[in-house]
């Protein structure tokens, strides 16, 4: 089966490729969704990160069963849509790229809050996820993230989370550490997508462009 033909979607001055070949994976992946994440403080909208989703071509096929036919509007609203996303059986890339300067610890402190918020919802946190957790931190304590630097994260179905740092937004063929934790890898891509996620603009984006996939047929 081929790659998804997409187009490449730029957000604020980054530009997210239309295919990628991540660390940690043989396969070419296609942007799925773009978009900010921000936060309003009093009355300004402060952008921080840039969001880039990739997926493996098969996630088409896969999310066509349950997602075919729906529009655009009704998967931005479903949050089982972007939860099939989170635990589908193939793979998944994120590329966070710095829009303002942050600290190794201040992004590391804040998706691990989301995490375990996450897991303490579900019902789900274990000694495992507080040892995946404090590993996590550990890959970014001596870190910083100047503006245009990234983070890229690479979701292996089998439950591994490979973890690699870009001065730029080019994509590395190294990984920096490799984290053997299902939850943890699931819930680094739900803290951006899911219920709760960081960027609406990614989910939204997301959307509309899986939507049209469905259409074009590229489900079969």
């Amino acid at each position: 089966m081929t790659t998804p033909t997409v187009t490449s979607v730029e957000i604020e001055k980054v530009v997210f490729p239309s295919t990628v070949k991540p660390p940690g994976s043989d396969k070419a992946f296609f942007l799925g969704g773009a978009g900010v994440r921000g936060l309003q403080i009093q009355d300004n909208f402060v952008k921080f990160t840039a969001i880039g989703i990739y997926l493996q071509h098969d996630a088409v096929s896969s999310l066509a069963v349950n997602w075919n036919g729906k529009t655009a509007h009704e998967l931005t609203e479903s949050v089982q849509f972007f939860r099939d996303i989170v635990t589908g059986p193939f793979d998944k890339f994120m590329q966070v790229t710095m829009l303002l300067p942050l600290t190794g610890h201040q992004y590391s402190e804040k998706v691990s809050e989301n995490c375990v918020a996450i897991w303490k919802s579900l019902g789900i946190y274990t000694d495992e996820e507080e040892k995946a957790i404090h590993k996590f931190v550990s890959v970014f304590k001596d870190q910083t993230f100047p503006p245009g630097s990234s983070i890229l994260f690479t979701v292996l179905p089998q439950g591994s989370l490979v973890i690699s740092f870009s001065k730029d937004a080019s994509i590395p063929e190294v990984e920096i550490a490799i984290i053997e934790n299902k939850l943890l890898s699931q819930a680094v891509l739900e803290s951006m997508i899911g219920r709760h996620g960081v960027s609406p603009a990614a989910k939204q984006s997301l959307a509309t462009r899986l939507s049209e996939l469905f259409k074009e047929g590229g489900a079969n």
